[in-house]
Parts: structure tokens; sequence; C-alpha cells
């Protein structure tokens, strides 16, 4: 039997549901929830794509995406802005 990574994204209708997601994870005291949440969507929109967007590559974005070390934060800001994440309400 075959599996595949689960990606809540999948499983998103609407920009509403996407967007509460989210700002749930932005609020969780782990700071690794809402990266992993951005990983998940930014391959669920082409990670090439994206780094071609911020001007990386596709191989230094998961990197920077993989949990095992830290994104910069203007890195993160880049992305969100690519997908058009607003999370201004989220505070």
């Amino acid at each position: 039997m075959k599996t595949r990574v689960f990606n809540p994204f999948d499983y998103m209708e609407t920009q509403e549901e996407i967007h509460e997601f989210l700002i749930e994870c932005f609020n969780d005291d782990d700071p690794k929830v809402f990266i992993n949440a951005l990983n998940h969507l930014m391959k669920k929109h082409g990670v090439a794509n994206i780094a071609e967007q911020i001007g990386v590559n596709r191989e230094s974005l998961y990197r920077s995406f993989n949990g095992k070390v830290s994104p910069r934060w203007d890195t993160v800001v880049k992305v969100m802005k690519v997908l058009n994440i607003d999370l201004t309400e989220a505070a």
C-alpha cells in the first residue's frame, strides 16, 4: 500500500478556511507549527514556482522550511506575499 504525506490544505475548499487555519497556526505557542503550515501550503502551490518568484532556488526553499532549521524572517515574509497571506488580524 502506497501512502502520501498528509497535507491539510488538500481538504480546505475556501480561502477563508485556509486563512483561519493559518491564523490558528500563527497563534500557536510553537512557531514551528506556522512554518510547517507554510511548508504544506507552498507544496500545494508549487515550491519551484514560489522559489522563482522570490528569487531563490527550489532546494534552498525546501531546506528553509524542512523543520530542521528556522527560515529567515525575510524569506517567510516573501513566501507569505507570494501566497497572498495577510495575518494582520491574527494578533
